[in-house]
């Protein structure tokens, strides 16, 4: 990428942004949970809102709601018209009512704010110092199942954001073959075997996970009816000699590799070939960094590889499409089909090399 020219006063201007950003994503988060911007919005068709009246309407101090919305104004989320009343601009908009950012705001407020201050540390010592903010285990995978309920929430609505849009589109690939047995490796918590059984009435699905997370998945099955077509396979897989089963038609991942670093990826790849027979096809559904076409979508997942790096594990990131097809080859296995799946996603359809 080229050197970008910018004049002095507007690169000093915007580095006093970052240097104060962690006060503008407090004031946010103070607007939204305060109800500030739904009032200013809601207020919109009557020519904004005053400050003394917000203040009357919400039984909050004038000096609080001030402060707000004096960095609010600064930072373009609010703006005030010519008869000194409050109005939402289209960043404010957003910030309070877009869902994307609404997941994304929550899950670096909830789970990632205080962690983050260790980041120093987590990349000096490669590991996740800020997980201890959270609770004390080697990797938050360990955790999901004992999270803060919160905190829980807005760490799973990250997650199943970025791939329930593309669910229905996916799984008419997973079944293009008609598959009878499937590995959902890194299960979470049911939702692909859900759906999978939703779709297909034959299927099985043995769900591969941690077991505290497999027990939370097993039990989506069982409310769903489905405990007879779903079951459940235990597994550390930074144990030093993890194994899956044989037998399946497709092994699918979605959105799991990146939570390993690149040597414990080529390690489960191995894993899976060595229980793959030569029909056997492994699905491997993640958004990469080069396969982006907005320019916000790719520094989402550049921000999320420091939620990895401080929090989950200490050694993962949100890869390259080049990265991943390199640990394929190298574990034994043959790219097949390359697919964009959505607006985000890719699946790399694999077999076992002969």
């Amino acid at each position: 990428m080229p050197v970008q020219t910018i004049k002095a006063i507007d690169a000093i201007q915007e580095a006093q942004k970052i240097a104060f950003a962690p006060f503008v994503f407090q004031a946010t988060i103070s607007l939204r949970k305060l109800g500030i911007l739904d009032l200013i919005f809601e207020k919109r068709k009557k020519g904004g809102i005053t400050l003394e009246n917000i203040a009357k309407e919400l039984s909050i101090s004038e000096y609080g709601i001030s402060v707000l919305l004096e960095i609010a104004e600064s930072s373009n989320i609010v703006s005030k018209n010519e008869g000194n009343a409050y109005e939402i601009t289209n960043i404010g908009y957003f910030l309070n009512y877009n869902k994307t950012v609404d997941v994304n705001i929550n899950f670096t407020n909830d789970v990632c704010y205080k962690g983050l201050h260790h980041l120093n540390d987590a990349i000096k010592n490669e590991k996740p110092e800020g997980l201890k903010e959270l609770g004390n285990w080697n990797t938050i995978y360990e955790g999901l199942s004992q999270l803060d309920p919160e905190i829980q929430k807005s760490w799973f609505e990250f997650d199943h954001h970025y791939s329930d849009d593309i669910f229905q589109e996916a799984l008419e690939i997973v079944f293009r073959k008609n598959p009878k047995s499937i590995f959902d490796i890194g299960a979470n918590t049911g939702k692909f075997a859900v759906s999978s059984c939703n779709y297909n009435e034959d299927v099985t699905i043995t769900m591969i996970d941690l077991p505290g997370q497999l027990k939370k998945a097993l039990t989506s099955a069982k409310n769903n009816g489905f405990e007879h077509r779903i079951k459940g396979h235990p597994i550390d897989w930074l144990s030093d000699n993890p194994k899956i089963p044989t037998g399946a038609d497709t092994i699918w991942m979605c959105q799991f590799l990146d939570c390993f670093s690149k040597e414990e990826i080529l390690k489960i790849l191995k894993v899976c070939v060595a229980s793959m027979d030569d029909t056997t096809e492994l699905l491997i559904m993640e958004t990469y960094t080069d396969r982006q076409k907005f320019d916000n979508a790719k520094f989402i997942l550049e921000a999320t590889s420091l939620y990895f790096t401080v929090l989950a594990n200490g050694n993962s990131k949100m890869y390259k499409s080049t990265e991943l097809i390199e640990l394929v080859n190298q574990a034994g296995l043959v790219l097949k089909e390359d697919l964009a799946v959505g607006e985000y996603h890719t699946i790399l359809v694999c077999k076992k090399s002969n």
